[in-house]
């Protein structure tokens, strides 16, 4: 039998995805315009400047992203004409190809990084109460824990 949502759930469901769309647009117009970073990008870049030899196998950037290898390998190219990241050979098993950051992805992303954390301010956390934010943290770490195959109990 089908768990149809009720009038409120369905009011928040729909306003997620709303929220979702109008800020992953307004992000990416902010960096576009800020920085010339798409927000896909800044993704990446992010994900490199995390790790801290700055780069990563392929497919485990893929996983990370949540992208398929696909999209990720067109979009790696794009980044790789402009000078943002490099590939290299992964010297211990001869398979795959590590994407390295590169000084030029250094650069835009310190550039790029102080405006869009302003703007995911201005846009997110300061519309929100300390209680609001603990309360997107404890949803967030819920859905998530769902999403993983755990119980978010």
């Amino acid at each position: 039998m089908t768990r149809w949502l009720d009038e409120r759930e369905q009011a928040a469901w729909r306003g997620l995805l709303r929220m979702q769309a109008r800020l992953q647009g307004e992000l990416h117009r902010r960096l576009q315009a800020g920085s010339g970073l798409s927000l896909t990008d800044f993704d990446v870049l992010v994900a490199l400047t995390d790790r801290p030899d700055e780069r990563c196998r392929v497919l485990e950037l893929a996983a990370l992203l949540e992208w398929e290898k696909s999209r990720l390998s067109h979009h790696l190219a794009r980044m790789q004409k402009r000078g943002l990241v490099a590939r290299e050979e992964c010297d211990d098993d001869g398979r795959g190809n590590y994407v390295v950051l590169t000084g030029a992805g250094r650069v835009a992303i310190e550039a790029a990084a102080p405006g869009h954390v302003e703007t995911v301010r201005e846009l997110v956390f300061d519309a929100l109460s300390d209680d609001d934010v603990a309360a997107l943290a404890r949803i967030t770490a819920a859905v998530q824990a769902r999403l993983d195959g755990r119980d978010p109990g």
